[in-house]
């Protein structure tokens, strides 16, 4: 698992990267464009267990030539860690030891909020929202790592 900065030097210029807001069942997947301008909505993975995830993992790596890995970190709103954010570091820590690319942690305060909201003001039904709720929040996550990386390489 990498801090912010040396995860940004090491991913390769025309990777994607994926983002994870994790869950404890539902675990929403972004991914950007091979240029990290856009994240887009990718997925949600039911978690059965964490060798499915990895599986799943892999898999959308493999076929999206991903070059790293962004998971959402549940920070508390008065920057403390609770058992969510301990979660999202076990789950980066495990992710370090069965997938090779770059995997980094990034402060997710507000992403579900955030998603919400946009899906809201999009004028998206409220069953929808709930049922792409993950995936959105993933977006979230992954476009302010985006963002962070252009101010960083501008």
């Amino acid at each position: 698992m990498l801090d912010i900065e040396l995860f940004i030097e090491r991913i390769n210029k025309k990777s994607r990267l994926i983002g994870v807001d994790p869950g404890g069942k539902r675990i929403g997947i972004a991914i950007s464009d091979e240029n990290k301008i856009v994240a887009t909505p990718y997925t949600t993975i039911i978690r059965k267990n964490y060798a499915d995830l990895l599986f799943q993992i892999k898999k959308i790596i493999n076929e999206n030539q991903v070059g790293g890995i962004v998971i959402g970190n549940p920070i508390n709103m008065d920057g403390s860690e609770g058992s969510s954010s301990q979660s999202a570091k076990d789950l980066a820590k495990n992710f370090s030891k069965d997938i090779t690319e770059n995997i980094t942690l990034w402060d997710e305060r507000l992403s579900s909020q955030g998603a919400f909201r946009l899906s809201r003001e999009l004028a998206i039904n409220s069953s929808k929202k709930v049922k792409k709720l993950d995936e959105n929040s993933a977006q979230f996550i992954l476009q302010g790592v985006l963002d962070f990386y252009h101010k960083k390489n501008t």
